[in-house]
């Protein structure tokens, strides 16, 4: 197996090395953490880049073209490295130099205040430079396909899926109305840099049009925050603390934002795209979506 990936990254080093955007001679090293896409850092002279391989996957919903589209309208924002060049499966970045930032950082007040201004900024802007098709993203309708998926391809998730949608359902009854933004709907912490004069954010693949409630309770939940900094994030972004509905609704998002990490890691595991345990990621999630659910459910929300 360790024969296997290390022929693929020869494979996709040589990949790299060969395209059309390089003016000279450049070293590329792998760069670790993803659990999706393979990445390569390249440096040519001073300059140094992130290449980042990927094709379509839509069992996620993932579509590289509008990857492109989301991160070339983030770099016309401001908030997002610049697109040096693409090709299919293929999109190069320019490097950013800065502290990635751990769950830690975003719990801590005077970060919070930074990567909630950071994300409207997202919201309010991303969309006035998009150009071409572009998804929407709404985590109920991917509990719904990703559930289809288990059941087809005989995942032994498959058996839960019928339980999953059912409280999907609930939920989605239960949210109540939100505007409409491009969101980048994958608020890891490691998706969001600081330069030390700013942060930036990374990595397009979830974006789409969506509720804003979804990145706000994606952020807290991958972040892991409580209550007192969930309702930070809530009085920064709407610049006033929320009332009942709000923080209700907030909370059922954050619930659909748990269910469908957990069912992201169903059906990952489905055909595993690199050596990391799907089964794992996708039983931690599930458990915080039960602990989220009964919670919201002893206050009457989506009972």
């Amino acid at each position: 197996m360790s024969e296997q990936r290390g022929g693929r990254l020869e494979t996709l080093d040589r990949r790299v090395r060969g395209l059309s955007c390089w003016r000279g001679p450049v070293t590329v090293e792998p760069l670790k953490g993803g659990i999706t896409n393979v990445n390569f850092l390249v440096r040519q002279g001073a300059d140094r880049f992130v290449v980042r391989l990927g094709d379509d996957i839509p069992a996620h919903q993932i579509l590289r073209a509008n990857e492109r589209a989301a991160s070339l309208a983030a770099h016309a924002a401001g908030i997002s490295p610049e697109v040096v060049h693409f090709e299919d499966g293929v999109l190069v970045l320019r490097f950013i130099e800065g502290v990635t930032l751990t769950a830690e950082h975003v719990r801590d007040p005077a970060n919070l205040a930074r990567i909630v201004a950071l994300i409207r900024r997202c919201h309010d802007e991303v969309a006035l430079h998009l150009r071409g098709p572009v998804t929407a993203f709404w985590p109920f309708h991917i509990v719904r396909d990703y559930a289809h998926a288990l059941r087809a391809a005989g995942s032994p998730w498959g058996s839960r899926a019928g339980e999953l949608v059912a409280a999907a359902a609930r939920l989605e009854n239960a949210l109540g109305p939100a505007r409409t933004v491009f969101g980048h709907n994958d608020l890891l912490p490691a998706n969001i840099i600081d330069d030390g004069r700013r942060l930036w954010l990374l990595d397009w693949d979830y974006a789409g049009f969506g509720s804003p409630l979804f990145d706000l309770a994606n952020l807290a939940s991958n972040a892991e925050c409580g209550e007192a900094a969930e309702k930070l994030i809530l009085s920064t972004y709407f610049g006033a603390a929320p009332d009942a509905g709000l923080w209700r609704s907030f909370r059922v998002m954050g619930c659909a934002s748990l269910l469908r990490e957990a069912m992201w890691g169903m059906v990952s595991a489905i055909d595993p795209p690199i050596a990391f345990d799907y089964d794992a990621y996708a039983k931690g999630y599930l458990e915080r979506f039960t602990r989220a659910l009964a919670a919201l459910s002893m206050n009457g929300s989506a009972s």
